[in-house]
């Protein structure tokens, strides 16, 4: 089914006039998410980020929602007395009636103000409030389901608190109520049935029965109009979970998501069409000079490279300096993230490789938390070799640099075989001696609770990619999210996708993709599908995706089979990159990032704002929407110079020869070209004073004609 063209990421300065000035002096935004100050999964990296964005325009009228999780407090939070009197009121009110909701800020980017409610206080009332539920709406909630009681107490509340926000205003208040995800549905459900003064927006960032669909293998999206929803879900036992999301979907005076193939999605099987996309962004911190993140890959590169030479001690049988480090990385979703096809197309790689006596080496790694218990003890004696090796060599570094400052203080040139004396050749011997291995490197870094059933184990033992001499790609999983204070790989993820050349993520279900789009923002060119928000969103937007590093995998019209015979060209494409061919190619993905930015995207959250105090409250706020023209928008052209890609079909392409590197030096000019690329982007969303009634442009015009090129 085509994807229908909406008021969406199709066009970025797509957005309509405003017939009337919006002044938000008057107005409150609430912004409720169980994933608050609450890391769980995505949701807290897009309102973490956003955050800033949002304070900027709201001031002292935003505020957070979320479950008070006291380890998360105690590291994320300062917790001090309301600023706001109205709110002061409501919270002093709850907490008399038998609530405990603290107030604090939120010590990230912005320091928004935070609301946060301890579910687990009022856990006395579950019962109540699920036969309330249960009269109101026929959604019955199993006892068993710790979640989605967590939902009904998390919902109530919210709505408790916005209600008693508005009783305790003392004029007619304009509230603007954001939820995200199911999790925080109940309460829009509540404040539409008890008619509360509040203008609610509801983005789905994934459908509920899309994700659990799609983990069953079937063929989600051509036969997505014609499943039965409720049956569906009932059979998969959170018919009640999709009840609360369906509900809080069609009660929302304004429905969004964050991709079009979500879009898509949600008609489908939440029986509703968004209003608007709303796509997630980044905030993007832009390099003084061109240079200065290339650095910052070579640095990390370092550091992976000093964990592969412990990993690989015994077997360092490959040139380090033509290794190149690909990875996937997210929720543990075999088949979902896409790890199984990104599986077969390394079996094949590494044929490809073999058959063409390439010098590349090509290690995959899999950062996938899975269950495991602890380190494997090979992989940590790996890395205590490479250390004790390394201490070796500093120590025989010492002794010869003494011998030889005191050779040249009596001006006699240095006696190589009296330099070096048996001493240091035993020491050297011994330590050459320790690095001897009998077995193979470890596939694996930890020990696996369950390794005889875990899906990528079992794949790489089909595929018979076990890290031997003559296997030009090497894997290792990690199954463990990557930590700066870990003894093993002691990195954090950003550090570790720095120094990384690729990012590879093959989805078969991805509504929006932050991997991607954080590989993007730090220059490193990553793969993905025709089925991510994020991989459509550059679609759209870039004439030649790949160019900038952006390979765009197509799983919606090819069979498994096709799209990884797909995966792998681009794959063996990349490895027949030189040098050079990589650093152009990663200084055009890092210059996307723009398109990224929440100063860019943060727009269309706006935008919902508007839409929904618009229809909450018709006499102070008009919306009239207009049907986006089919030219507005933009496009990333091909870039004006010679393309990364070595195809050989291409003759512009620079080649390997020293004689042609020469040639192409003098035609290829990176500011030249950056220049062009920055005049194909409007500039950065200028965000107005807090006290300015003109949000969309300077000069309040949403098609953004005051800055055309």
């Amino acid at each position: 089914m085509p994807l229908a063209r909406s008021l969406s990421v199709t066009s970025l300065s797509g957005l309509e006039d405003w017939d009337e000035e919006f002044d938000l002096e008057d107005a409150v935004l609430f912004e409720i998410a169980w994933e608050v100050a609450n890391k769980v999964g995505g949701i807290y990296t897009v309102i973490q980020t956003k955050a800033r964005l949002t304070a900027e325009e709201w001031g002292e009228n935003y505020f957070l929602v979320g479950p008070y999780v006291e380890s998360n407090v105690r590291t994320q939070v300062e917790l001090i007395e309301p600023t706001n009197p109205v709110l002061k009121r409501t919270i002093d009110k709850m907490n008399a009636s038998g609530c405990k909701v603290y107030f604090g800020r939120w010590l990230i980017e912005g320091s928004p103000y935070v609301v946060l409610i301890d579910v687990a206080f009022s856990a006395w009332s579950l019962d109540t409030w699920k036969s309330e539920l249960w009269e109101l709406c026929d959604i019955g909630v199993p006892w068993f389901d710790r979640e989605a009681n967590d939902a009904v107490l998390f919902g109530f509340l919210t709505a408790w608190l916005l209600g008693e926000y508005a009783a305790q205003s003392e004029e007619p208040p304009h509230i603007v109520a954001h939820f995200h995800e199911w999790l925080a549905g109940l309460g829009l459900i509540l404040c539409r049935h008890r008619q509360l003064p509040v203008a609610t927006i509801f983005t789905t960032h994934a459908t509920l029965l899309g994700r659990y669909l799609c983990a069953g293998n079937v063929d989600f999206y051509n036969k997505l109009a014609d499943f039965n929803v409720d049956k569906e879900a009932g059979d998969r036992q959170i018919y009640h979970r999709y009840c609360l999301e369906r509900s809080a979907a069609h009660c929302a005076h304004v429905f969004t998501t964050v991709s079009q193939i979500t879009a898509v999605e949600a008609e489908y099987l939440l029986m509703r069409k968004p209003d608007i996309i709303t796509p997630n962004g980044l905030n993007v911190k832009k390099f003084s000079a061109v240079h200065e993140f290339q650095n910052l890959h070579a640095q990390s590169k370092h550091r992976i490279q000093e964990f592969v030479r412990g990993h690989f001690y015994g077997h360092l049988d490959f040139n380090l300096d033509k290794c190149l480090f690909l990875f996937i990385a997210g929720r543990y979703e075999f088949s979902n993230k896409g790890a199984d096809i990104f599986l077969e197309a390394l079996a094949r790689l590494n044929y490809l490789l073999r058959v063409n006596h390439s010098d590349v080496t090509v290690i995959a790694f899999f950062i996938m938390p899975a269950r495991t218990n602890n380190f494997n003890v090979e992989t940590l004696k790996g890395q205590a070799v490479r250390k004790q090796l390394w201490d070796t060599a500093q120590t025989v570094k010492e002794r010869f640099g003494k011998k030889l400052y005191e050779s040249l203080l009596v001006g006699q040139l240095p006696d190589v075989q009296k330099i070096i004396d048996k001493e240091d050749f035993t020491i050297m011997k011994r330590a050459i001696f320790a690095t001897q291995r009998q077995c193979q490197p470890p596939v694996c870094t930890h020990n696996m609770l369950e390794d005889s059933s875990d899906p990528i184990l079992n794949c790489v033992r089909r595929i018979g990619l076990f890290n031997s001499a003559v296997d030009r790609v090497k894997i290792i999983f990690h199954p463990e999210f990557l930590s700066s204070t870990s003894p093993l790989l002691p990195m954090d993820y950003e550090e570790f996708v720095r120094g990384c050349h690729l990012g590879v993520f093959p989805s078969y279900y991805e509504p929006w993709g932050y991997t991607p789009a954080e590989c993007t923002v730090m220059g490193i060119p990553s793969i993905s599908t025709n089925l991510s928000g994020f991989g459509c969103f550059m679609e759209e937007h870039i004439a030649d995706p790949s160019a900038y590093g952006i390979y765009i995998l197509d799983r919606r019209y090819r069979g498994v089979d096709e799209s990884c015979n797909q995966l792998t060209s681009f794959l063996f494409q990349f490895c027949k990159q030189s040098r050079r061919q990589r650093i152009i190619q990663r200084n055009r993905t890092e210059r996307l990032s723009e398109l990224l930015d929440w100063k860019y995207l943060g727009r269309y959250y706006i935008s919902a704002r508007h839409m929904a105090l618009a229809k909450a409250f018709p006499d102070t706020y008009l919306y009239e929407p207009n049907e986006p023209t089919s030219t507005s928008g933009f496009s990333y052209p091909r870039p004006a110079s010679v393309p990364p890609s070595p195809s050989l079909s291409r003759h512009s392409s620079p080649h390997h020869s020293e004689v042609e590197d020469n040639d192409e030096e003098e035609r290829y000019d990176e500011d030249a070209e950056a220049e062009k690329d920055r005049k194909n982007i409007r500039q950065p969303y200028a965000l107005p004073l807090k006290n300015k009634t003109s949000p969309l442009g300077a000069n309040g015009n949403g098609n953004g004609d005051d800055d055309e090129n």
